[in-house]
């Protein structure tokens, strides 16, 4: 078992108590059989977690859409759960929800996880939706300091050209400028 299944059970064994629905949804090898626990009605919410992460990783797409919504969950554990099972899902929509949950002002509070899968992910989407959510993070007294230092990062990660003017920027913004310094030193230009 990887660490990140690892950790997920453990978390899961919790909320799901003496349930023997739980010890199924582990030990199964069976795609459908966690498939129907993403439809079935009346399943709770940690059974449809699981289902999603393991259908996730074995890059089976019918957890897709759980995922998304997870990722988006106001539990940050949930959100790095998803996140990881959507970098290993391979669906080509990932990138694009991703970008979508990132740069929704009205759900930034929930954008660290987005932002750090579309660094993960390195599509297309992911510079241009950074540029966005860290941009609009640099207005001032803004309260998502943690999503705009994740911004940063990956922008050095990333190392795009298109992000100097950003993070420029931000070299303002003392809870930043030190990350993007750094982000700056690993941008090369475009060819």
């Amino acid at each position: 078992m990887d660490e990140a299944l690892r950790s997920l059970t453990e978390r899961l064994r919790g909320e799901a108590g003496p349930s023997p629905e739980y010890g199924r949804l582990v030990a199964t090898d069976g795609l459908d059989e966690l498939a129907a626990a993403l439809t079935e009605p009346g399943r709770p919410l940690w059974a449809r977690e699981l289902a999603a992460f393991r259908l996730g990783v074995a890059g089976d797409r019918r957890a897709f859409e759980t995922l998304v919504l997870l990722l988006n969950h106001r539990d940050p554990q949930r959100c790095a759960s998803a996140a990881h099972a959507l970098a290993r899902l391979g669906d080509p929509r990932t990138a694009r929800a991703a970008a979508a949950l990132a740069t929704n002002e009205l759900r930034v509070a929930y954008a660290l996880h987005p932002v750090r899968l579309l660094v993960e992910l390195r599509a297309p989407e992911s510079v241009p939706a950074l540029i966005t959510t860290l941009r609009r993070r640099l207005r001032p007294h803004d309260p998502y300091r943690k999503v705009a230092l994740a911004c940063v990062q990956g922008l050095g990660e990333l190392g795009d050209a298109r992000a100097g003017s950003v993070l420029n920027e931000a070299l303002a913004h003392p809870a930043l400028a030190q990350a993007a310094v750094h982000a700056l030193a690993r941008i090369s230009p475009r060819r």
